[in-house]
């Protein structure tokens, strides 16, 4: 790899590592400092390797710069304190030797693992909880984290502030929870990486690439959670499961032109067999204990949307796990999808009955789905219901989808 390729490549993967020990080191009273140092160490990057090419060992050279960096912070520091009080001079120096930065893969393994609780306690708010997360355990920019959230970076700024200045005034540490209250704070843990997932997996943004970093980081916090004994609980290989099956239809889900495909109209071909084998395996290592959750539910729904056959048998046991889901969690998007699963085990006449109870007016979704329901029933309620969609529609790949539905309907060619 080329040296113009190779930083930003090593920013990505090696930013967080060195981040989450020197905030460990640091504290979070310190957390700009740690940021800071890690900023600092690759742009050193930039200018030596650009004059004198690149080290033989990359990694170890970021590794030697941060340490010996973090080294004079923590140096400075003791100084500053001692000319303060001088009666602490001595304790001072006695704690030098503990200024050797541990950057082995264990202690930064383990440090990124206690990051994430910290970043994900109930005190910030679920939003601040991804953006720290993209942040400071994914190695994202402000510019991409404002990308996925289709914002801008002076308010995801603002947003990051506020959540730090949350962090240090609850005075959260950076460490895992103890066995008795894992349980609880890990449920935290796995509803940020949910929503991490969300954005990549569902957002409108037009960025394809970054949609895609942002469900591989998803996974990535989650293997971490698996390899940890601690932390390797049924809800923690069910979420990855879910998330290994959704991503194996990542690339069919959208055309060469960047549309979107509906699932009945994807190339299988291009299913990522690898991912669906990976999530039957995380979805068999879930079925343990007695513990049921809401990502169980999904990852099995998500199974069943891998099985390439359109039998009735399929969308029953599709259905009868929506019933259930929705039993733990509602949401209007679940019940919809369960009224989808409806229709193809009972037929559309009991759909429809189904669907128009749900009366979810404000939803573009809803009235697609009636829209699909009524067609070959009653096309002229479908196509009404088709153009409340299009009315109702946020984004132009929804509006896409809605007009081949009319086009079908009314004849026209596509």
């Amino acid at each position: 790899m080329q040296h113009p390729e190779l930083i930003p490549h090593l920013f990505r993967t090696e930013y967080r590592k060195i981040v989450a020990v020197l905030c460990k080191r640091f504290g979070f009273d310190e957390m700009e400092t740690a940021e800071d140092i890690t900023s600092d160490t690759f742009m050193l990057a930039v200018q030596v390797w650009g004059l004198k090419g690149v080290p033989p060992n990359p990694i170890a050279w970021l590794y030697t710069v941060a340490k010996n960096k973090a080294k004079n912070f923590l140096h400075r520091q003791a100084v500053f304190i001692n000319k303060v009080t001088p009666a602490t001079a001595g304790e001072n120096n006695a704690t030098l030797p503990e200024y050797e930065i541990d950057l082995s893969p264990q202690n930064i393994n383990d440090s990124q693992l206690q990051m994430m609780f910290a970043l994900c306690h109930p005190a910030i708010s679920p939003e601040a909880q991804i953006g720290l997360s993209l942040r400071i355990l994914c190695g994202f920019g402000i510019e991409e984290i404002a990308d996925a959230f289709l914002t801008n970076k002076e308010t995801i700024n603002k947003r990051l502030f506020r959540a730090k200045e949350k962090l240090r005034e609850e005075k959260i540490l950076i460490e895992l929870p103890g066995i008795s209250e894992i349980d609880e704070r890990l449920k935290s843990v796995l509803a940020t990486i949910y929503l991490l997932f969300s954005e990549g997996y569902y957002s409108i943004s037009h960025n394809t690439t970054l949609r895609k970093e942002l469900c591989m980081e998803a996974m990535r916090l989650c293997y971490m959670l698996v390899e940890n004994k601690h932390t390797n609980k049924p809800p923690v290989n069910a979420l990855l499961s879910l998330m290994c099956f959704q991503s194996s239809r990542f690339e069919a889900r959208v055309n060469e032109q960047g549309e979107p495909v509906l699932y009945d109209e994807q190339d299988t071909s291009l299913w990522d067999a690898d991912l669906i084998s990976r999530g039957s395996y995380f979805l068999h290592c879930s079925a343990t204990g007695n513990q049921l959750s809401k990502y169980h539910l999904e990852a099995a729904i998500a199974y069943w949307s891998t099985q390439k056959n359109d039998t009735r048998e399929k969308w029953e046991n599709v259905l009868q796990l929506y019933n259930r889901l929705l039993q733990i969690e509602y949401s209007p998007i679940a019940a919809l999808n369960r009224t989808f699963a409806l229709s193809k085990a009972n037929g559309k006449p009991d759909a429809i009955v189904e669907a128009e109870k749900l009366n979810l007016t404000g939803n573009h979704f809803y009235y697609t789905l009636l829209g699909v329901l009524y067609t070959g029933i009653d096309n002229v309620k479908a196509r009404l219901h088709f153009e409340k969609a299009l009315s109702l529609a946020k984004t132009d790949g929804d509006r896409v989808i809605i007009r081949k539905k009319v086009d079908l309907l009314t004849g026209k060619t596509v």
